[in-house]
């Protein structure tokens, strides 16, 4: 008696038949839409007429392939969706060169238009909020006593005047942040201004602020746009 002949749509005798043995491989991971009717044609035309494939087997075939080939549609919408995004947000992040932004830093530059943004933060409540700047050489050269505050983020700014009332040269100044807790002093966070010096892509699309005096921070690192 002759041995039936397999019904299997991705049988090895189907594709060695149409393709040959030295396809069978590359066949079985790269099957379009063309070759795969090909294969089910071939299988209808070579199935055992006594014993034929149920028509449910055929449309469970094509329904199993259709599903795949739309899981491959998703992915490649997915990737240029994702490509478009990154490509959307550099082009965001590319008008902030030249800005300034607020980062979490104590140290800041000051520049010709002799002001330095910062905000403060305050954990709780204090009656006795203090704000000191030293420069480069560690002198402190200026001081603001900023009193009563209630608990949450403290704007302030800095006009790069002495005590005197005398501008203070550009460079880089420190902020020395505290609050008086029970009458202990408590170095406090600060988040200053910084100009984006220029903006960087890394090879898995993240974007990248280069901040004059605060080197290199995320976007997510970003408090405040001025």
């Amino acid at each position: 008696m002759t041995d039936s002949i397999s019904t299997g749509l991705l049988s090895d005798i189907s594709v060695q038949e149409k393709y040959g043995s030295s396809t069978i491989g590359k066949e079985k991971q790269e099957l379009g839409q063309d070759v795969f009717l090909e294969l089910m044609v071939t299988q209808m035309q070579n199935q055992n007429p006594l014993d034929p494939q149920e028509n449910s087997e055929f449309v469970a075939q094509l329904a199993q392939f259709s599903s795949v080939e739309g899981l491959d549609k998703l992915n490649n919408t997915m990737d240029n969706f994702v490509g478009s995004f990154q490509s959307n947000q550099a082009l965001q992040a590319s008008a902030m060169v030249g800005r300034f932004v607020k980062v979490d830093s104590d140290t800041s530059y000051l520049g010709n238009d002799g002001l330095i943004a910062g905000t403060i933060d305050l954990t709780q409540s204090t009656n006795d909020l203090k704000v000191k700047v030293f420069n480069s050489d560690g002198e402190q050269v200026a001081e603001e006593m900023m009193g009563e505050n209630a608990a949450g983020p403290i704007p302030f700014a800095w006009d790069g005047s002495d005590g005197q009332g005398n501008q203070l040269p550009a460079g880089y100044y420190t902020f020395e942040v505290t609050a008086n807790y029970g009458g202990n002093p408590v170095r406090l966070n600060t988040a200053l201004s910084h100009n984006v010096d220029s903006v960087s892509v890394g090879a898995n699309g993240a974007i990248s602020l280069n901040i004059a005096g605060a080197g290199t921070r995320s976007m997510a690192e970003i408090r405040e746009i001025l």
